[in-house]
């Protein structure tokens, strides 16, 4: 066996995140295909940290949407890119915590404030997102999207392991067919056979401060639906990543870690992805617009640079011959918490 690659466990078996007293259920340490885990953290358990992450891309427009309760805030935020313009808005609105985050990834959760409201609601086959947001960069967002889950369509499911009383379930979803319309102002977007959604669902217990490296992307390559999620940072030295590869609906886990490579001081430059025992996973990373998400108070700071732009290389799946990803769009982003 080459060097950083492990066995990781599969769960095949609906389990448990915690004991009732909140520490980890060790028997729920493991990775799988669907989401079989109930993310049962007690609510009194202090430093919790709970997040539905929805991002949907297509030819023209990346937009994205996400309700979180970090244990010290809730928040909402959405933003929208225009690959066309290179156009881009965000804006956030933050609230007290408390707000109810399901238990799994399915299930409903809606935040309201003073501006509008997200909300984020189980259709049975897929989850509906709803945006309205009446000053949106000085013009109105209305948005309304079903992201469908295909009957059989795996997902990345992992439980991270830093410790009994620190650990993370994670949910990665992605290439899944999204339809829809956004409206911004006079612009209209309108979601068809290109668009593709992306969760990122997570429940946990973190440490107090984190750094991570995360690229996501999903699209269509020489004839194959791909999806991408790559990981690093934040699960090194638990055992387990979060990382894998879904081609036409089959998960590929990677149970290596990934180098990251990429210039702080110039982040606009190429990133290298490779995994660090095999030849599973080497791409190139080619930005075209950076996000910045700066965050701080007396308890809580976060600093995100999102990184927008095109995958180019080859991966290796499963049970078939490498795959040449050649400009595939998606993300890629550095992200420092202390939390």
């Amino acid at each position: 066996m080459a060097t950083g690659i492990r066995v990781e466990p599969e769960v095949t078996t609906p389990h448990l995140l915690c004991t009732p007293e909140g520490r980890l259920n060790r028997t729920a340490v493991g990775w799988s295909r669907s989401p079989l885990h109930t993310c049962n953290l007690p609510p009194g358990l202090p430093r919790k940290k709970r997040w539905n992450y929805w991002c949907v891309t297509s030819d023209d427009v990346l937009f994205s949407a996400t309700i979180a309760d970090v244990d010290i805030i809730s928040l909402a935020f959405v933003y929208i890119y225009d690959l066309r313009t290179q156009r881009f808005i965000e804006q956030t609105a933050g609230a007290a915590p408390g707000i109810a985050m399901p238990a799994t990834p399915a299930g409903d959760i809606v935040f309201e404030h003073a501006g509008g409201r997200v909300a984020l609601t189980d259709e049975g086959a897929g989850t509906r997102i709803r945006v309205d947001w009446a000053d949106f960069g000085g013009a109105s967002l209305a948005a309304d999207i079903v992201v469908a889950r295909p009957p059989g369509h795996e997902t990345l499911n992992v439980v991270i392991p830093w410790s009994d009383e620190l650990f993370q379930f994670t949910s990665k979803q992605n290439t899944l067919p999204a339809t829809g319309r956004i409206t911004l102002g006079d612009d209209t977007y309108d979601l068809r056979a290109d668009a593709w959604g992306c969760l990122d669902y997570g429940r946990g217990v973190w440490p107090h401060e984190t750094q991570w490296n995360w690229g996501a992307a999903s699209g269509v390559q020489d004839g194959h639906i791909i999806g991408l999620n790559l990981g690093g940072g934040w699960t090194d030295g638990t055992g387990m990543t979060e990382n894998g590869v879904c081609v036409d609906g089959r998960l590929t886990k990677i149970g290596e870690d990934l180098r990251f490579t990429w210039d702080r001081a110039d982040r606009m430059t190429p990133w290298l992805i490779r995994t660090d025992g095999s030849e599973r996973i080497d791409l190139r990373f080619d930005p075209v617009y950076e996000r910045i998400a700066k965050t701080e108070t007396d308890v809580f700071r976060s600093e995100v640079h999102q990184m927008f732009g095109h995958y180019s290389g080859r991966i290796v799946p499963d049970g078939g011959p490498p795959i040449v990803i050649d400009r595939l769009f998606g993300w890629i982003e550095e992200q420092d918490a202390r939390w």
